[in-house]
């Protein structure tokens, strides 16, 4: 089992690392886990605009999350959506490599107004790749963290739900194929 943690934050030291670590830690059991940090291989990134001309380091980024059996997402919200980085490591994934991947999707932010990122921003960019997004999302403020440590308690409730469904997740078979597409007839 192959689970893989992404930060979209561009920092050091972040409360999103913070929370996708301490999904992660909630699923380590599971099989190995990489945690890949965007301010660490954002650059790598960049220096590409298609994934046939990434650099090594970059390919084996997108690899791993193509290859991931399970992932667990975070971004800080930026101007209400996630970060650019975030969105450049998921233009180069294949379209086609998370049909079916359990998805746990987390974000951090300063106001509770940004709350609702990870429905309106998150969860279509999964649905877009055909990923099995997990019902609770998890949102973590400012004030949840202490010095960069999660101690909301309500928080970490909401974790140990998203992590009980992402294992139950990984129990169901992925999808074979997509179904056919309904085709309507409209008499003119």
């Amino acid at each position: 089992m192959k689970i893989v943690g992404i930060s979209g934050s561009v920092r050091r030291p972040s409360r999103t690392t913070a929370l996708v670590q301490n999904i992660l830690d909630g699923l380590g059991d599971l099989g190995a886990v990489t945690l890949l940090e965007l301010v660490d291989e954002a650059p790598h990134l960049f220096s590409s605009l298609t994934a046939a001309t990434l650099s090594d380091r970059a390919a084996t980024v997108v690899q791993r999350v193509e290859n991931a059996d399970l992932l667990v997402v975070g971004s800080p919200v930026y101007r209400a959506s996630y970060t650019g980085a975030l969105k450049h490591l998921f233009d180069l994934v294949d379209y086609r490599a998370l049909r079916g991947t359990p998805v746990v999707l987390t974000a951090t932010g300063g106001t509770p107004l940004h709350g609702l990122m990870t429905e309106h921003q998150l969860r279509p960019l999964f649905g877009f790749f055909g990923a099995r997004t997990i019902s609770t999302a998890v949102y973590a403020l400012d004030a949840d963290f202490d010095d960069y440590e999660l101690t909301s308690q309500a928080v970490q409730e909401r974790i140990d739900r998203a992590v009980v469904e992402a294992r139950q997740q990984l129990t169901l078979p992925a999808p074979a194929s997509r179904p056919a597409p309904i085709r309507l007839s409209v008499n003119a």
